[in-house]
């Protein structure tokens, strides 16, 4: 979801796991069984209040996944975007679009689901002063320089290519051609808002009020959220379970050790260093499936260093360095997939996907690594340091495999080494701020499956998540014409264009595709993870 890395850790005080624990108690989530019994998850507390356009990582969207659905929802086994309170979206140009809300819908305090839900929601979320941290999906609706400048005031206080037509009607004009662009709208920054968001905000933000199968029944902060079934809920996706509790840990081995001793009953984050028993403690209960998440390396081309001509030399060599199959094999134990490509294999050839684009860049090679990166100049400085975010249970391992397989490669062990960074928060902060002088983690799990969302937030000139500040004419320009191509499959075939560039120039280098884990007790079945590794809630069933 999101820019950059797609799944945090929370870092609470002890005591808020000594709540969290006593929360939960003995006998996972307990209550009755049957249709009316309680999931108990664990949870990282979210980074940002759940406003759906201010939440951009994974603890947040679990709870926004509940509670909202938008125009479109990607089906949790395919991921294909499937109308949901859009009865009908039509274009003629791929430029204006004219969307038809199902009637019937309410949000769970009764108020009526209406165009001007959306669009209300799609101003505030737009709008600068607002500081929502997913604005900038709104940037393709005509008027979002006005509401959103890079500098400067808003000079209007609405998208002006939003506009009401019925009750149940409203157009939506972009700034460009973007045949795809309704496939976009299952990302929860495009949910509906009640009015009682806007009336009384804060109290919003204490209980968030949504339209899908779950309302919210009490949140604490840094413990835990309950929500429980919305019986009145219209959909066709009703929750099979009473509700769900979303427990804070802040180490995701506790909650593993939770789990096997049945004190909770689901863990969709399986830590690293369980995954050699994993097996034997869960059986079939256990899941790792493929999920839309790619792990890569960034480099801060912001540092002139480090965006010297001739330099994708040294970047294309540390890439064959790194030996990708050994690492997923011994540490990972293959719960992730090296990666061939920089999108995933979710997507499937025909979405873009393409395993030999990468080719002999993605292939261990140490002598002709060495022999690259001799011949682009050498690593700036001579040695080369990977900063990571700590607080992660696995990434430690796996930052000094890749620099001993470096080193290896190099015959120096002393080229590549680690800097940690205690937090996620001020990892993301340091990345931010643009202070890191090497290569760093980056993860992109994507916010819906399209080609178009592994490359441009990532790679676009200025895009909200080129965290590296990398740019090129070329790519830009090719994303801009698989944007404006109205026939899908061409768009695809351009994106895959844009891709070759940022191949030949190794604008970031691609680790490995990261598989969804997860696992759960006996007293609930029918669990399953979607393509972006969270588990689908209302399908879970809970027997005792």
């Amino acid at each position: 979801m999101r820019p950059a890395v797609q799944a945090t850790s929370a870092t609470r005080a002890a005591v808020a796991l000594a709540l969290a624990l006593a929360a939960v108690g003995c006998g996972g989530g307990g209550g009755s069984g049957g249709a009316d019994g309680i999931v108990s998850s664990s949870w990282g507390d979210p980074q940002n209040p759940l406003e759906p356009a201010n939440t951009n990582e994974v603890q947040g969207g679990k709870v926004l996944d509940l509670i909202f659905r938008g125009l479109k929802r990607y089906d949790p086994k395919t991921g294909e975007a499937q109308d949901m309170l859009a009865e009908k979206i039509d274009t003629t140009d791929s430029t204006t679009f004219a969307i038809t809300v199902k009637d019937g819908w309410t949000f769970s305090n009764g108020e009526p689901v209406t165009a001007q839900s959306f669009v209300d929601a799609w101003n505030y979320g737009a709008h600068l002063r607002n500081n929502q941290r997913n604005a900038y999906f709104f940037g393709y609706i005509q008027g979002y320089d006005q509401v959103h400048p890079e500098s400067g005031e808003p000079t209007a206080g609405t998208l002006s290519g939003l506009k009401v037509t019925g009750p149940r009607t409203f157009t939506v004009t972009l700034s460009q051609k973007f045949s795809t662009w309704p496939e976009t709208l299952g990302y929860a920054a495009f949910a509906p808002l009640p009015k009682s968001f806007f009336t009384d905000h804060d109290a919003w933000l204490a209980k968030p009020v949504g339209n899908g199968p779950y309302a919210v029944d009490s949140y604490a902060k840094g413990s835990r959220m309950s929500l429980r079934r919305w019986d009145a809920y219209p959909g066709d996706d009703k929750a099979r379970n009473g509700g769900v509790d979303l427990v804070v840990y802040t180490d995701s081995n506790t909650a593993y050790t939770d789990l096997t001793a049945g004190n909770l009953d689901l863990v969709d984050d399986i830590p690293a260093s369980q995954l050699k028993h994993v097996r034997a403690d869960l059986g079939d209960r256990y899941i790792n499936t493929p999920a839309g998440i790619i792990q890569t390396l960034a480099f801060p081309y912001y540092d002139p260093a480090w965006n010297k001509p001739g330099q994708e030399k040294v970047r294309q060599g540390l890439s064959m360095a790194i030996n990708r199959q050994q690492i997923t094999d011994k540490i990972f134990m293959k719960t992730r997939t090296p990666a061939r490509d920089w999108t995933s294999p979710v997507l499937g050839p025909d979405g873009g996907y393409d395993d030999a684009l990468c080719g002999t860049y993605c292939t261990y090679d140490p002598r002709h690594a060495k022999r690259l990166i001799a011949e682009g100049g050498g690593i700036p400085g001579g040695r080369l340091t990977i900063t990571y975010n700590s607080d992660s249970g696995s990434h430690k391992e796996w930052v000094d495999a890749v620099c001993h397989s470096i080193n290896n490669a190099l015959g120096n062990d002393r080229a590549c080494t680690s800097s940690p960074v205690g937090t996620f928060a001020d990892y993301r902060n340091q990345i931010s701020q643009s202070k890191l002088v090497g290569p760093f983690r980056a993860g992109w799990q994507m916010d819906y499956p399209l080609i178009q969302n592994f490359l441009q937030p990532l790679y676009y000139t200025n895009a909200s998540s080129n965290d590296g500040k990398w740019t090129n004419e070329k790519f830009d320009r090719l994303v801009d014409q698989a944007n404006a191509e109205t026939d899908p499959a061409k768009a695809i075939d351009t994106f895959k264009q844009a891709e070759t560039v940022v191949r030949d120039q190794m604008a970031a280098i691609p680790l490995w595709y990261q598989n969804g884990s997860a696992g759960y007790s006996d007293r609930i079945s029918n669990v399953q993870l979607n393509q972006f590794s969270v588990p689908v809630y209302n399908e879970i069933k809970v027997s005792g």
